[in-house]
């Protein structure tokens, strides 16, 4: 098969599409044949993109978000069969979808959305387990709640804004680009540019911040908190104490595959929830034999005025 790999750690520029074997799904597990798969900027900085238990794990493939086709199921798979349509969220320290085909444990995917194409189906499972989790499973966000989403036009931010408001919950991003209107289309009560405002003039503001960011801005973020707020921190641990020091709690977390949390998403893309209804942003997409340049799009300083929310998204197959 095709596939996109790095046989040294490093950035960018170690990543080369060749010939690679194709993968055998071990028991538990499906061979899905990629028709997209989303990228996290990020991964190649992450050790778990490169080792399992202190080993290394090269030649790696990345790329952890697929929706494709199943191909063909080991034993003790019953809930899935060859053709059947699916997406999910791969586990960091297993290869990634940048390749024709990968093997993925069969709990980790679901059905793919149906009124979607493969293309926006793999932009959702990390930002979109990401997102939900931050704000139901650590945030425990209660309607009438304000919400602040640091990062609200890239692809977990975006996510965020909409679930935040589905949730009933006031929220209010910050962005440094000019997705105010699409934001505000998503449930945005406020959106904050902060290349020309600063989002903490106003002291505790907000029961609940959600930051994507890290840096400055995870610390300024403790000030807009109201006493027994919570910070849910995604980019990096918290400062230690930090939290202690104004009434607050404060949590880092690493997104886990979840199964019925995807059917969750599936379905409010799909318009079937009560709830309400999902998009997801696609950036912009690149073929697999331009994979590299897919990656090296993230190095690109600052945004750009007229780049899109969302994600980047590898396109394997039409």
């Amino acid at each position: 098969m095709t596939a996109l790999r790095a046989h040294r750690r490093g950035g960018p520029e170690v990543l080369v599409v060749e010939r690679a074997p194709v993968p055998v799904a071990a028991a538990g597990e499906v061979l899905v044949a990629v028709h997209a798969a989303a990228i996290t900027f990020d991964e190649l900085t992450w050790n778990e993109t490169w080792t399992r238990d202190g080993v290394s794990r090269t030649p790696v493939i990345p790329s952890h978000e697929v929706s494709g086709v199943v191909s063909d199921i080991a034993s003790g798979v019953q809930d899935f069969a060859p053709g059947d349509e699916v997406y999910g969220l791969i586990r960091f320290d297993r290869d990634g979808a940048a390749a024709d085909f990968v093997a993925v444990p069969a709990a980790d995917l679901a059905t793919k959305p149906s009124t979607v194409s493969h293309v926006v189906a793999a932009a959702l499972p990390l930002a979109g387990l990401t997102a939900l989790q931050a704000l139901v499973d650590h945030a425990a966000v209660q309607p009438g709640e304000a919400v602040l989403m640091h990062g609200g036009a890239g692809g977990v931010g975006a996510l965020a804004v909409q679930l935040g408001a589905i949730l009933g919950a006031q929220v209010t991003a910050t962005v440094r680009s000019d997705a105010g209107e699409l934001l505000r289309g998503f449930g945005a009560q406020r959106v904050i540019d902060v290349r020309t405002e600063a989002f903490d003039e106003t002291g505790g503001a907000y029961d609940v911040v959600i930051d994507t960011v890290g840096g400055q801005t995870l610390d300024r973020s403790f000030r807009v908190l109201r006493r027994g707020g919570r910070l849910v921190c995604l980019s990096e641990p918290p400062p230690a104490g930090r939290a202690d020091e104004y009434g607050v709690t404060a949590t880092f977390f690493i997104v886990e595959p979840n199964r019925d949390q995807l059917i969750e998403l599936a379905a409010l893309v799909d318009g079937l929830s009560a709830k309400g209804r999902l998009r997801v942003e696609v950036a912009q997409t690149y073929p697999l034999d331009k994979g590299r340049e897919a990656f090296e799009s993230g190095l690109e300083a600052g945004p750009s005025p007229g780049r899109r929310a969302g994600k980047t998204v590898i396109v394997v197959r039409d």
